[in-house]
């Protein structure tokens, strides 16, 4: 967790300083992304809110996304993801919304997608998305590498992708 909480202090540290905020949405990271972000001092400066949305029931209820919204899409998929992202940024009202949907293991999805597949997103000034294939079925490493690369791609968008490393 400590490469967590190291990235996601810098990423604090330069929300707080630009007076921005973020809001979350993550599924098979389980709430790492959160927690990380969570665990820095003054977090209520710029951490809004989020949500694991594990499921369709937690999707709608959560974000309000239905199934017209699903109309076409996937879940585990980067289209997804940045829905994810838009969502989450838009019901908070943050300047930033980001966004895990995966299988972090030991087997896949229901997809097809096989465990160590995740998709990230972020919403904000620009939109980044990508997608990380561990290949390994360690659902605790891989939910750890998912927040891991949510945390680094935001890092990307806020220009600090060279230090977040």
């Amino acid at each position: 967790m400590d490469d967590l909480v190291s990235k996601a202090d810098r990423i604090g540290a330069i929300l707080t300083k630009r007076g921005q905020t973020i809001a979350v949405a993550e599924s098979s990271a389980g709430g790492l992304v959160s927690a990380a972000l969570l665990s820095v001092p003054g977090a209520s400066a710029y951490f809004l809110g989020g949500a694991v949305i594990y499921t369709a029931t937690a999707r709608s209820a959560l974000l309000g996304i239905g199934e017209a919204e699903m109309a076409g899409l996937r879940s585990a998929s980067e289209t997804y993801a940045m829905l994810l992202a838009r969502t989450v940024r838009e019901r908070h009202g943050a300047t930033w919304g980001i966004a895990e949907t995966g299988a972090a293991g030991p087997s896949g999805n229901r997809y097809g997608d096989a465990a160590g597949h995740t998709c990230i997103a972020v919403s904000g000034p620009g939109e980044w998305v990508a997608t990380i294939e561990t290949d390994m079925a360690d659902r605790l490493t891989n939910m750890r590498t998912f927040a891991v690369g949510l945390l680094d791609l935001l890092g990307e968008a806020l220009g600090t992708r060279s230090s977040m490393a």
